[in-house]
This record gives structure tokens, C-alpha cells and sequence, in this order.
């Protein structure tokens, strides 16, 4: 397998006011290009901690990861990321917000004219060209976390980085998010790790699921490789057999962690 993003005995604690937290202990996980993988599991057993370290949000204490044969000393453009709060400066419009970060990533590169180019193309890709020029306080919970996706993706990152990005909203706003994620990751080939607590949403989306035991000292427990053809329909996958195997193994590993006690 291509290692595109490598960790490899990845260690995290925090001191705190009650002492050490140990959050992970000997994190092993390679992740190929242009691969979606997940990582899911319990509340508190480190998946956004393994993201904010992939990001370089976060140091590890012991272990190293590498990006594209470098080793991740610190946040940089080449991984965006998209939190579950959409995070846009409410005095932008959606334009503003996206050309924002087209302008620090390739503002020394390209004019004005394919900085907004840059701009637009990102907006058209998740369905907002309409509404490029609205302020957050004037769209939806849904169309903001769209902005946020587009805003990753005008960065032309060689990962994106995705914590619950659609865990705040509806069911019905969220799966249609989801199948526009489908489609984009279709189109751009993007290397994707994505938080969840979605069963359903990891394996509709995933190429591999990760789940994380629980924690504390939270590592990898198991890794399911998730082979569904793409591109992927909801609707015919409600029928698959094989779709709701891997539902099911993954509801059992969650599902024996939950009733193990905490190591």
C-alpha cells in the first residue's frame, strides 16, 4: 500500500489539574492516496485527538507521522480541515470566507483574476454558486458547513481532514451532504480521514473503517476494509448484503468495546 499518511507508534497525553491523561498509546495506522478512511468509536476514545495530530494541531509525545514522505511538524495547507462547528467569520460572505484561504495558500502564485476563479469553482462544487455572495447569518446550518467543505477543497489540500462534519445537523440534510461528499471525493480524488459516531455514515463513505478502543490509552483495535464498488447509491446499499455486514461488524466491535471496562 501507498503510505501516504503514516503513524507509527503515535503516543498523547495531556496534564491536567486532576494529573496525566494518557488520550492514545501506540497508535499504528498508514493510509494510502486517495484513499477515505474513518476513524470511529466511543466518546472520549481519541479519534479527534489521531486527527488534530495528523493536522498538527497537536504533537505527539512519543512516536512521528509523516505526510507525502514529510514528517508533520505543524499545521500546513496541504492538510485542511473541516470541524463540526463550520467555524466562518460571520462578516464575510461565503465568498469571502472561501477566498480567504485561496488567497493565503496561493496568493504569492496567481492574480486576482485565478484567485477568484479559485474562488468560485470551489462554491459551484458543493451547490453555493447561488449563493456565494450571502453572509453566514442569511443560509443554513447545512449550506454553512458546505462553505466549510469548500473552503478545504479551494485549498487543493493532498488531505482533508473532516471532525463529525455533519453531526450537527438533520438526518436529511446530512445524507444529502453525504452523497455530496461521495460525489466530490469522486471527482477530486482527495485523500479523506473523517471523525464520526455514525455507523452508517462510515460505511457508506469509507474505503477502510478504523475503530478506536476505548479509552484511556486509546489505540487502533481493529481496521475493516470496507468493499462496496464506487461510486456508491444509498438507496440500492439499503439492500446489500455485504453493506449491512459490514454495519453489523462494526455495531459488534462497538457494541463488545462498550461492554468491556475501560482499560
Amino acid at each position: 500500500m501507498d503510505k501516504f499518511v503514516e503513524l507509527t507508534r503515535v503516543s498523547k497525553h495531556f496534564d491536567t489539574k486532576k494529573g496525566r491523561f494518557q488520550a492514545l498509546a501506540d497508535v499504528n495506522l498508514s493510509i494510502a492516496r486517495g484513499e477515505f478512511v474513518s476513524l470511529i468509536g466511543h466518546s472520549g476514545c481519541g479519534k479527534s485527538t489521531v486527527l488534530n495530530l495528523i493536522a498538527g494541531l497537536l504533537e505527539p509525545n512519543e512516536g512521528g507521522l509523516i505526510c507525502n514522505g514529510r514528517e508533520i511538524d505543524g499545521p500546513g495547507p496541504e492538510r485542511a480541515v473541516v470541524f463540526q462547528n463550520h467555524s466562518l467569520l460571520p462578516w464575510m460572505t461565503c465568498y469571502g470566507n472561501v477566498h480567504l484561504a485561496v488567497e493565503k495558500v496561493f496568493g504569492g502564485k496567481e492574480n486576482k483574476a485565478q484567485l477568484k476563479a479559485r474562488s468560485e469553482a470551489a462554491l459551484n462544487m458543493v451547490g453555493l454558486g447561488h449563493a456565494m455572495h450571502k453572509h453566514p447569518n442569511e443560509i443554513s446550518g447545512g449550506m454553512k458547513q458546505r462553505v466549510g467543505i469548500a473552503r478545504a477543497l479551494a485549498m487543493q489540500p493532498k488531505v482533508l481532514l473532516m471532525d463529525e462534519p455533519f453531526g450537527a445537523l438533520d438526518a436529511l440534510t446530512r445524507a444529502h451532504l453525504q452523497d455530496e461528499l461521495l460525489r466530490i471525493v469522486g471527482e477530486t480524488h482527495s485523500t479523506v480521514v473523517m471523525v464520526t459516531h455514525d455507523v452508517d455514515e462510515a460505511v457508506l463513505l469509507s474505503d477502510r473503517i478504523v475503530m478506536m478502543t476505548n479509552g484511556p490509552a486509546a489505540t487502533v483495535g481493529e481496521i475493516l476494509e470496507v468493499e462496496l464498488p464506487r461510486p456508491r447509491d444509498r438507496l440500492a446499499l439499503a439492500n446489500d448484503a455485504r453493506y449491512h455486514e459490514y454495519r453489523t461488524a462494526v455495531l459488534e466491535f462497538l457494541y463488545q468495546r462498550q461492554r468491556r471496562p475501560a482499560a
